[in-house]
C-alpha cells in the first residue's frame, strides 16, 4: 500500500498534494523551491535558492527516513536554464557527492522562484 506523508518541516504544499509518497522501497518527493519552511521567505540568487531547494529535499527525504545518498534519479527546473546553470550545477555538485544519481536538467517557466527539484530515491536494505 502507497505511503503519503505531508511533513511540518517542509513548505506548505501549493495544492492538493503530498510531500513525499513511498512503495515499497521505492520514495518519491514533490518538486520542491526554495521557500523557508518556518517564513516562507525565498532568497536571492540561483546559488542561495540552489541551496534552500537542496535543504527541502533533505527534510522531505528525512520524513521518510532517507538521505542525498539514496537518491537515484533528480529532476531540476531552472527558471534561466542558459543563464544560471553553471552556478545551479556548481552548488548541486557540493550537495551531491559520491555517486551520484542519474538527473535530468530542463528550462521551465516557475511561479516566482529559479529553481525546483524533485528526486526519486531507493531504500537501501
Amino acid at each position: 500500500m502507497p505511503e503519503f506523508i505531508i511533513s511540518d518541516d517542509l513548505p506548505t504544499p501549493a495544492g492538493p498534494y503530498s510531500h513525499v509518497a513511498s512503495h515499497g522501497d521505492t520514495v518519491w518527493t514533490a518538486g520542491f523551491g526554495p521557500m523557508d519552511p518556518a517564513t516562507g521567505a525565498v532568497p536571492e540568487g540561483i546559488e542561495a535558492q540552489t541551496d534552500a531547494v537542496i535543504d527541502n529535499v533533505e527534510r522531505a527525504l528525512a520524513a521518510a527516513g532517507l538521505t542525498l545518498a539514496d537518491v537515484v534519479k533528480v529532476t531540476v527546473h531552472l527558471e534561466h536554464l542558459h543563464e544560471h546553470f553553471a552556478a545551479f550545477n556548481e552548488v548541486y555538485g557540493r550537495r551531491f557527492t559520491g555517486t551520484r544519481p542519474v538527473r535530468t536538467t530542463v528550462g521551465s517557466t516557475l511561479m516566482n522562484i529559479l529553481v525546483e527539484i524533485d528526486v526519486v530515491a531507493v531504500r537501501s536494505h
